[in-house]
């Protein structure tokens, strides 16, 4: 599915740098918060730190992942929770998530990797349903039609919007942060 979707934005002049990380060995974030006086995740030794860098310096991002007992792949996971948590500056990026499974879950999976992208504050590229795709052996999500269909047109938004904010990023500059986050903690 990354290959589709890298393959549909590439036809729209946008390149594309594809990163594996579920064959690494990431651990999982251990809420040290040495990344808030470090500016990079405390732990090192693993591709986190340097895709801080890319996410940085990137435009957008597309999150994909199989799915593994009803939710993301728990290498990926560790890697996102450390990615994210570190906070590289993503607010007004382009973002997309793309799906694949063998039966079921696929929703949830979705939404999980969704979620960070809402938090990190990006735009998130639409398309026409779920962006999920099905099969059980490699190659097989080639036969789902809708599935195919689903990801070139999340592949052409997201190119669309990531021409949009290049081209109106000058004359209208994302806006300011003007507030403080405030935290709420419902125990006292």
């Amino acid at each position: 599915m990354i290959g589709l979707m890298k393959a549909e934005l590439e036809k729209e002049g946008i390149s594309v740098e594809v990163v594996q990380v579920g064959d690494k060995v990431i651990r999982g974030c251990v809420d040290c918060r040495g990344c808030r006086t470090l500016g990079r995740c405390a732990i090192s030794g693993d591709p986190v730190n340097e895709c801080y860098e890319k996410l940085s310096s990137a435009d957008g991002v597309i999150l994909g992942s199989p799915v593994y007992y009803g939710g993301v792949a728990g290498t990926f996971k560790c890697f996102l929770d450390r990615l994210f948590f570190t906070g590289p500056d993503t607010r007004y990026k382009v973002g997309a998530t793309v799906v694949s499974l063998r039966r079921t879950g696929g929703i949830a999976a979705f939404h999980q990797l969704n979620n960070y992208l809402n938090l990190a504050e990006m735009v998130i590229a639409p398309s026409q349903y779920w962006v999920i795709a099905f099969g059980m052996q490699q190659g097989e999500i080639l036969q789902d039609a809708e599935g195919l269909q689903t990801i070139r047109k999340n592949a052409r938004a997201m190119a669309w919007l990531l021409k949009m904010i290049d081209a109106c990023k000058d004359s209208h500059p994302y806006p300011a942060e003007t507030e403080v986050r405030a935290r709420t903690n419902f125990i006292r």
